[in-house]
């Protein structure tokens, strides 16, 4: 299976230049591995140097590269080279695999309170519980379960095993110990264009629902607790966690494995490290990171509270050091 130069310009865009429209491409690859049927692309300038070598037929690049881009062969201009190759990759699938058809498969459990859109995917073995709303367009791969009264909207993909609307994590203890479960009451809502990765779990509210907003894009075994609010276009990377009532603000950014304690509040535009605890409210937009290694919480906190003051530490060691200087060379 092949596409032209010139279907692949029609489509996307960009400036097609040093090469033909009739020129067959049979596949994508990475610039140091592509061949003379492949097209690839270059957005990190750490890789100019395997410009040059790459054997590529067509190169995806920005205005800047243009001219080295030439000097080599056929090249696409266009102002976001990786967003091109994204879209290009839709393209492809698009072209060249049959998408599932509509429908619900014969194998899903689908209560009949459920409103499943007709353009909707149910794929096998998923279970779309009383009550809940699957838009159009949205694809529930194998093994999917949506919880009573639930709500997935429009062109939504959740990959296999996702668990929508299980309960939240509600405990209440008694005088002997003993606890008490706090029946999850709520929700969740998920909004339009939404992605969600294989055995990732969104937890029911417990009053008020959980919400994910348009655009959201979810990683494979994240967990989002109850009465979480995520913001439109946040993308969360693998085993990264929200714990109850937290509020992400929209455009954020979260690592693997970093977690957010509950009932804390992001910024838009937060972006939090791989691997990164955050322990309290980030109310300006900007990078964080934070790994401090466990211990006794009593000294994990006194350390914490120092490592806090470390810089001005710092600081002031370096004005005793240059008084120190100026004293030594001080010839009186």
């Amino acid at each position: 299976m092949s596409l032209r130069l010139g279907e692949i310009v029609d489509a996307l865009g960009g400036v097609l230049e040093g090469g033909e429209r009739d020129a067959l491409i049979a596949g994508i690859a990475p610039l140091d591995a592509a061949g003379p049927g492949d097209i690839s692309f270059l957005n990190q300038p750490r890789l100019q140097p395997q410009l040059a070598a790459s054997r590529a037929a067509c190169v995806i690049v920005a205005p800047a590269l243009r001219a080295q881009a030439l000097a080599r062969g056929a090249c696409i201009v266009t102002p976001d080279p990786y967003v091109y190759f994204a879209r290009l990759t839709q393209l492809w699938r698009q072209r060249h695999e049959s998408a599932e058809p509509p429908g619900i498969h014969p194998s899903a459990v689908v209560a009949s309170s459920a409103e499943v859109h007709p353009t909707a995917t149910v794929g096998p073995l998923c279970v779309v519980e009383r009550g809940a709303r699957i838009g159009a367009h949205t694809v529930l791969s194998s093994r999917v379960t949506v919880g009573a009264r639930c709500e997935i909207g429009a062109r939504c993909l959740l990959h296999p095993g996702v668990v929508i609307g299980a309960d939240g994590f509600g405990f209440a203890q008694e005088g002997g110990g003993a606890w008490v479960k706090i029946e999850q009451l709520g929700a969740v809502r998920i909004g339009d264009d939404v992605e969600i990765g294989a055995n990732t779990c969104i937890d029911r509210g417990a009053l008020r629902d959980t919400v994910i907003e348009d655009g959201v894009k979810l990683d494979n075994l994240i967990q989002i607790g109850h009465n979480v609010h995520i913001g439109r276009h946040v993308a969360m990377a693998g085993c990264s966690a929200v714990a109850g009532s937290a509020t992400i603000g929209a455009h954020c950014t979260i690592g693997g494995a970093a977690n957010v304690l509950g009932h804390l509040s992001l910024a838009e535009n937060v972006h939090i490290s791989a691997v990164s605890l955050v322990t309290h409210s980030l109310h300006k937009p900007g990078q964080y990171t934070g790994i401090f290694p466990i211990d006794d919480n009593a000294r994990w906190e006194k350390n914490a509270a120092a490592l806090k003051q470390l810089h001005k530490l710092r600081e002031r060691v370096r004005a005793l050091e240059r008084a120190l200087q100026e004293s030594k060379d001080d010839p009186r």
